[in-house]
């Protein structure tokens, strides 16, 4: 894979997410050769996916070349493959594209869509994960409202403007919400043909609450909001199956050919290492994100499970945790090549926030919980200044103002075959 030999430690990282971008970022290069793998050649601001999925955001708004983000940095390479298998006891990886020797080895690969085993669901449903998934999404939102013009059925209708979201954490919420505004906002003007009003949304929760790990006063506002809006919320609802038709749940069901799948995700991991995976396949580390059972590999962000005495099955699979292990590893790092001792990580809680639509959102900080105009304010500002760069930003920041003046999205293209071509789903 051309990786030269030089006279300096190698640190290897397999993954270009949150967690793996801000060690790159903070790993001294004076003192290590790095190099980073990554499936894609870019990274993802995720948090803002549902956006590019209900047409709010182009792609390139939330995604930027990991190259461009790195190339101030020497001694640094970037390789676009997959890390199929880890030896440690030859201290090396095998890629799609070579093997490759390390002497610190990062494993920052994140988490995926987990659908509990369920194949039909996994099979017929669509989830939101990475940017193609959510451009995918878009397309086929789009595309079911093109084909409900062209039948007369009603229960044909039914099931391409009917979504279901299953998952009532921050990604089902937001999409709910935003789903919510196209329909009020956007889709009547589209489709003047069409009676929008039969369009249903409907939000699924298998526990007594939405977005549960936030304070029961965020959960409160949010349903309000979420109602507000149109959405119907359904809590201690259990999803049994799913035919590509028909939505199967502990309640009732729901006719649908767009079933969304936020549920809950898994770690992603490489295969060849001895130690045991805990609960969602995390990875158990020390204090020093060190993996349990080896001296010189570790884990960072969703793949890593950082157990303390608030937290005893590990750190929430946050974006905010993932930074900041970047961080105090890439500092550490730094550390022990210059001879010194690491530091403990510990976490900081920044808070966590949730936007349901146009002055809505809920925002729990350790000094504020809030809701409505002022959380949403809130939630703009943090999602704006974490953005990677500047011109994403002003992207970004041009597309929202343009759409709460206009009440608008200007990004209505279905660009994905695989859903416009289809006669259902």
């Amino acid at each position: 894979m051309n990786i030269p030999e030089i006279d300096l430690p190698r640190v290897v990282i397999i993954g270009g997410g949150f967690a793996g971008l801000k060690l790159a970022k903070t790993l001294n290069t004076n003192l290590c050769q790095v190099v980073l793998f990554d499936s894609n050649n870019y990274h993802t601001f995720q948090p803002l996916l549902y956006q590019v999925a209900t047409a709010g955001l182009e792609p390139d708004s939330i995604a930027y070349p990991l190259r461009k983000i790195l190339k101030n940095k020497k001694n640094f390479h970037f390789r676009m493959a997959r890390v199929l298998e880890v030896d440690s006891e030859k201290n090396r990886i095998d890629s799609t594209v070579g093997q490759l020797e390390y002497d610190h080895l990062v494993i920052a690969t994140g988490a995926q869509t987990n659908y509990f085993g369920m194949e039909n669901i996994e099979r017929n449903s669509i989830s939101m994960k990475t940017l193609i998934e959510s451009v995918n999404l878009r397309s086929k939102i789009l595309s079911n409202f093109e084909k409900a013009l062209n039948t007369s059925d009603l229960k044909e209708q039914e099931r391409l403007m009917n979504f279901v979201i299953v998952g009532g954490g921050a990604t089902g919420v937001e999409l709910a919400g935003a789903l919510a505004e196209l329909k009020m906002h956007i889709l009547p003007n589209d489709f003047p043909d069409l009676d929008i009003r039969r369009m249903q949304i409907h939000l699924l929760e298998a526990s007594d609450k939405i977005l549960g790990a936030m304070s029961e006063k965020a959960t409160t506002k949010s349903e309000k909001f979420l109602r507000k809006l149109g959405v119907n919320v359904w809590v201690n609802t259990m999803v049994k199956d799913y035919d590509g038709k028909t939505v199967q749940t502990s309640k009732k069901d729901f006719p649908t050919y767009s079933l969304i799948w936020a549920a809950g995700v898994s770690a992603s991991l490489v295969k060849g290492l001895k130690t045991k995976a805990l609960k969602l396949n995390r990875l158990p580390v020390d204090e020093f994100n060190k993996v349990l059972e080896y001296d010189n590999i570790y884990a960072i962000g969703d793949v890593a499970s950082t157990q303390t005495n608030e937290e005893p099955f590990g750190l929430p699979m946050l974006g905010s945790v993932a930074v900041q292990q970047g961080r105090c590893l890439g500092q550490n790092l730094n550390r022990i090549l210059q001879k010194k001792s690491p530091e403990p990580f510990i976490y900081r809680n920044s808070g966590t926030m949730a936007t349901v639509g146009r002055n809505l959102a809920v925002v729990d900080f350790p000094f504020l919980s809030t809701g409505g105009l002022f959380a949403w304010l809130i939630w703009c500002l943090v999602h704006l200044m974490l953005l990677v760069d500047f011109r994403s930003r002003i992207i970004v920041l041009i597309n929202w103002i343009w759409s709460w003046i206009k009440f608008d999205k200007g990004i209505r293209l279905i660009i994905s075959p695989n859903f416009s071509l289809k006669k259902s789903n």
